[in-house]
């Protein structure tokens, strides 16, 4: 049978926000903190000390005999403290704590809190129920920056944001203790008003529910809130230290909870938040499959007013295989054997977000280049922060977002987004070995990231680099271009792009650092199959009107690129043999 905690894991994972907490004194007990009977015997032993009485064993009897009325919280402190502020001041010391009380010993939140706090900053727990006094739930949750709804009156209630929109609510059933109407005897429990039970009712049906330190005894308003819930959307887990009975015995047989056993809060909390963090991790290393992904992806394409959206779905996706590649460990050296097995993982890390890259360079405008192009520069820059040092292996893990800009590249040309290639061309920049500054065009080189930085030898083959991508890249492309002759034109018309706007920026001594993988695809003596004919014809055609020109490549303007393919072409019918 799998692990209770296990199964908690996974529930609170897969439905984030959907779980409410029912805390009870164990929760605080490991803090030192008393339960609001315990302050009220603790009182009892003080006037009994004062009128010079003995109340041991049994103070609470003893008070009933002495004073003739039930030892209420409210009315002892009445007894004892007169004003608000006095009052108050003598709460202090039980629940807050001394100056030679430190953080780690007395009256602070601890481990559970804390592990608790965590959980709701990333949103797995947003409602939580307490019939504690204290305040060491609140503490935990301002300590990681998170300001809580507070409920501890009906006024609060009445005012309160909806638990929807609120980030977290903390319900403190039995009140707070600095508030005198705090609910603490038999009676005071036995029932609450209208509006607490309708939202108890609401919480326990819509919502799972993980209970640690409550017994299910002395609440008895609780536990029929808890038994008239119409129905059990998500499970019920009930942790215990010891066998449970009585009230708690009841309530996980109409629940149908699953009991949680030999676990203290701290245990429990720090555990639960251990393994949500481990699925995370997994779930990081394949952000989103990629047919979500595209999904999601072209519903922001297709609103006009999701640009942001789409912008931060971007990034977010893209820092998932960011953290994933940073951390995947690679030898020093590399045999082509070795080299072979990178490229395999860091493909299948890549496969989501290549399609999401594919998918928005395809049906996107100019306006969601800006996102693309910021992407890629952060994948080719591959730190997590500017301070961060150049992690080793870095060619090596700029793979992806070589593959990346292929994707992206190959599918602005299929589909005639010229504005969009210039972009991923031109914008992205990469601190490059000399600690400089460099464009996309001059950089990424597949040649240099693949064969230099995998340590792959060529054995005589001629910019192996781009035909290993050409063939790496067809599958992601079936859904976009179905033909495998235009996919080809598709990928040599980027790569010989790519070599045209390079040259054009920055002149012949770049000739040697672009892509040519599209020269040895190409066949001199074929009008169909040679690009640099394809583009001369037209060129011939259109003339200024060529549709890159248009859209702003070589500054729009035809002499310009003449100038560069002369030298382009030139180099290509001089240097490289043709593949027939």
């Amino acid at each position: 049978m799998i692990d209770p905690m296990v199964s908690l894991a996974f529930s609170i994972y897969s439905n984030k926000g959907v779980y409410a907490l029912l805390l009870g004194s164990g929760i605080s007990r490991a803090s030192g903190i008393p339960t609001g009977w315990d302050v009220v015997l603790d009182l009892i032993g003080r006037i009994a000390h004062i009128v010079g009485e003995q109340c041991d064993p049994d103070p609470a009897t003893w008070f009933r005999n002495k004073y003739h009325s039930e030892p209420d919280y409210r009315r002892l402190l009445d007894m004892v403290a007169k004003t608000p502020t006095e009052r108050q001041q003598l709460l202090r010391s039980y629940f807050e704590p001394k100056h030679d009380e430190h953080p780690e010993d007395q009256k602070h939140p601890s481990a559970a809190h804390r592990a608790i706090a965590e959980l709701v900053k990333s949103g797995y727990i947003r409602v939580i129920i307490t019939t504690n006094f204290d305040q060491l739930t609140e503490n935990a949750l301002e300590g990681t920056g998170i300001h809580p709804t507070i409920i501890s009156t009906t006024d609060e209630l009445n005012g309160a944001l909806p638990l929807t929109h609120s980030t977290a609510t903390i319900i403190k059933i039995n009140g707070d203790y600095l508030d005198t109407r705090i609910k603490n005897t038999e009676t005071e429990l036995a029932a609450y008003d209208n509006s607490l039970n309708c939202l108890l009712d609401r919480v326990f049906d819509e919502y799972g529910l993980i209970v640690c330190g409550w017994s299910g005894e002395w609440d008895t308003a609780l536990c029929s809130a808890i038994e008239r819930c119409p129905s059990r959307r998500f499970s019920t887990y009930w942790s215990a230290i010891q066998l449970l009975k009585g009230g708690a015995k009841k309530l996980i047989e109409v629940r149908k909870a699953e009991v949680i056993q030999d676990k203290t809060a701290d245990q429990l909390f720090v555990t639960l938040l251990e393994k949500v963090k481990a699925l995370e991790d997994i779930n990081s290393q394949h952000p989103m499959s990629a047919g979500m992904a595209v999904a999601t992806v072209k519903r922001y394409l297709a609103d006009p007013t999701s640009l942001i959206r789409f912008h931060d779905f971007f990034r977010e996706e893209t820092e998932a295989l960011i953290k994933t590649v940073l951390n995947e460990n690679i030898p020093d050296a590399l045999s082509e054997e070795l080299a072979g097995k990178v490229f395999s993982k860091f493909d299948q890390m890549s496969a989501s977000l290549l399609s999401v890259f594919i998918a928005s360079a395809y049906w996107g405008e100019p306006k969601h280049a800006v996102s693309i192009a910021s992407c890629l520069e952060r994948l080719a820059n591959l730190t997590l922060s500017s301070n961060q040092k150049i992690p080793p292996h870095f060619r090596y893990r700029q793979y992806p977002a070589l593959l990346m800009l292929y994707g992206a590249g190959i599918s602005a040309v299929s589909s005639g987004k010229y504005q969009t290639l210039l972009s991923i061309l031109t914008r992205p920049l990469v601190r490059g070995s000399l600690g400089r500054d460099e464009p996309f065009y001059a950089y990424m080189n597949p040649d240099t990231v693949i064969e230099n930085g995998f340590g792959f030898p060529q054995k005589g083959r001629i910019y192996f680099a781009s035909n290993y991508l050409k063939s790496r890249l067809r599958e992601p492309f079936f859904e976009h271009i179905a033909i495998d002759r235009n996919y080809a034109q598709s990928f040599d018309r980027f790569e010989y792009l790519w070599t045209l706007i390079g040259v054009h920026y920055a002149g012949s001594e770049i000739l040697y650092s672009s892509p040519y993988g599209w020269a040895t695809r190409t066949n001199i003596r074929s009008q169909d199959n040679n690009i640099m004919n394809v583009v001369d014809a037209e060129l011939e055609a259109t003339g200024k009107d060529w549709e890159p020109l248009r859209a702003g490549l070589f500054n729009g303007c035809l002499e310009s690129l003449m100038n560069a393919k002369t030298l382009v072409d030139e180099r290509a019918k001089r240097q490289l043999q043709p593949v027939y």
